[in-house]
């Protein structure tokens, strides 16, 4: 690699871009020059600031003289006395390493005061191996550039400074090591917990009196011979891979994203079974103190909201409901008034039982799901017509109406197709089919447009403030959209400590 300038002519001044580039080797012999990183130009007003000056130690004085360093083919300022002009075309960069990002989570786990934590339950091995160096290592390229640890050791170390700034060798990134690290960490995850969140009150305030509880899962492609003891089992696949085995990640975060629990369980596990234990387990580590919990429709059962408010004191929440619930409901809530939580979102209150129903209507969520309807029954509508043109055999139009029925999800139900009577025997199976028909159902149209859009919340909570209570259901949104995030880029992978 080496500094390349750029000189460029605008409006009669010389202005000058530098870059890092290198030479790429091509078919042919041929090289063609890459760049690496740009650095922006150096002019007259930002001079001073690019102003690069060394110590120079002289062997006779003994003394350290101020040396400005230039570009060879730059004119130097005339109040700059001691000047050194730099070769450009030999300038060359040898193994760069990224030090910036490095350096800054340094810092940060100066700030989280992490090593007095660490230090002493990490003690390095008889061997000379730091753990703690090694947790260090894993924890900043999970922070900068996260991935596998394979690619940890494979590529990513040699290209950040951590080893410069920790004074450390390769051997901070040996395979087994960091691996082995992982399974040093699991016997404090209770006390890192508690000392994180000791931490972040101290530097951020927080109350914790709002969590977020969630679900995800992650997959491994795999010989699923582990047995029943293993975690990894067969479920319900939120990645849509029901033919590989997973394990369930159960998660517990603030609205500002910190985690204060965590719990990987088999991958047969269902929502349902898992919110009693996460109870228990926050209101022994951090006190019963009042918190609302926010959750989606699937975890809680009838029973188990019935405990939450019949405990002392009262545990909040608030739940989102299924589409069965608004049904019956929808008489009570036509009778009441909407009222203005956003700008572009309304809400319908609606007490009872010892609860608070929200009926939220967003205008973006509206024209959301009315797009994606329109697209999906436009789809959908052509491949019937396309069906019934080209006239196939009964065999093959039961094929083809079963993938448009998969494809199209919902807005299968609001078409309805008639059926051609069974063909009796085996020649009849291969003729083509004429007496097949479909018609849109306009009733059941008419109500997925009025419930476009809309949601329904329950709460135990007093507040009268429509707007907040949506806001803590925006904010569970938020988390499954990062847990989808995190999947998609392969984050969350299968590691050998949620195995113990």
């Amino acid at each position: 690699m080496y500094l390349k300038c750029h000189v460029r002519i605008k409006d009669g001044k010389e202005h000058r871009y530098y870059s890092i580039a290198e030479k790429v080797s091509c078919a042919g012999g041929r090289q063609v020059e890459r760049h690496v990183l740009y650095l922006g130009e150096v002019n007259e007003a930002q001079k001073e600031a690019w102003l690069k000056c060394i110590d120079a130690f002289e062997g006779q004085s003994a003394q350290q003289t101020k040396l400005s360093l230039f570009a060879s083919e730059q004119p130097a300022p005339a109040h700059t006395a001691a000047v050194v002009q730099v070769r450009l075309a030999e300038f060359k960069i040898f193994r760069p390493r990224q030090w910036g990002a490095c350096w800054l989570f340094t810092q940060l786990w100066e700030q989280l005061k992490l090593e007095e934590f660490w230090r002493e339950r990490l003690p390095a091995s008889r061997e000379g191996t730091s753990w703690y160096h090694i947790l260090m290592v894993l924890c900043a390229y999970r922070l900068i550039d996260p991935g596998s640890e394979w690619r940890l050791h494979r590529q990513w170390y040699e290209q950040s400074a951590m080893g410069d700034l920790l004074d450390g060798d390769f051997s901070l990134a040996a395979k087994d090591n960091l691996y082995r690290c992982l399974d040093k960490l699991v016997a404090h995850k209770t006390a890192l917990f508690s000392f994180l969140k000791q931490r972040w009150e101290g530097l951020f305030g927080l109350t914790f009196d709002v969590l977020l509880y969630d679900l995800t899962s992650s997959y491994f492609e795999s010989d699923p011979d582990f047995g029943e003891q293993d975690k990894r089992q067969f479920g319900y696949s939120r990645d849509k891979r029901p033919d590989c085995v997973q394990v369930v990640i159960a998660l517990v975060v603030t609205p500002e994203g910190f985690p204060l629990a965590y719990e990987v369980l088999p991958g047969n596990t269902s929502d349902k079974t898992t919110l009693p234990s996460f109870l228990d387990q926050i209101e022994k580590q951090y006190g019963k103190a009042r918190r609302i919990w926010v959750m989606d429709r699937g975890i809680p059962t009838e029973e188990h909201l019935k405990e939450m408010r019949a405990s002392d004191p009262p545990v909040q929440y608030v739940v989102g409901t299924p589409k069965g619930r608004l049904t019956k409901l929808e008489e009570s809530l036509l009778k009441v008034s909407w009222q203005a939580a956003r700008p572009s979102v309304q809400v319908k209150l609606l007490p009872q039982d010892q609860e608070l129903y929200v009926l939220v209507q967003s205008q973006a969520r509206v024209s959301k799901e009315r797009a994606i309807r329109r697209r999906k029954l436009k789809v959908l509508w052509q491949r019937l017509k396309t069906l019934k043109a080209q006239q196939p055999s009964y065999q093959r139009l039961l094929l083809e109406l079963g993938a448009a029925k998969q494809k199209a999800g919902r807005v299968w139900s609001l078409v309805e197709v008639t059926y051609p009577q069974p063909p009796r025997s085996q020649k009849a199976r291969k003729q083509r089919v004429k007496d097949f028909s479909f018609a849109l159902c306009k009733d059941k149209l008419r109500e997925v447009f009025k419930r476009e859009g809309r949601y329904l919340l329950r709460t135990n909570l007093k507040e009268t403030d429509p707007a907040k209570v949506w806001s803590f259901y925006l904010q569970l949104v938020e988390v499954e959209e990062a847990f989808k995030n995190l999947g998609s880029s392969g984050i969350l992978v299968g590691k050998k400590d949620w195995m113990e």
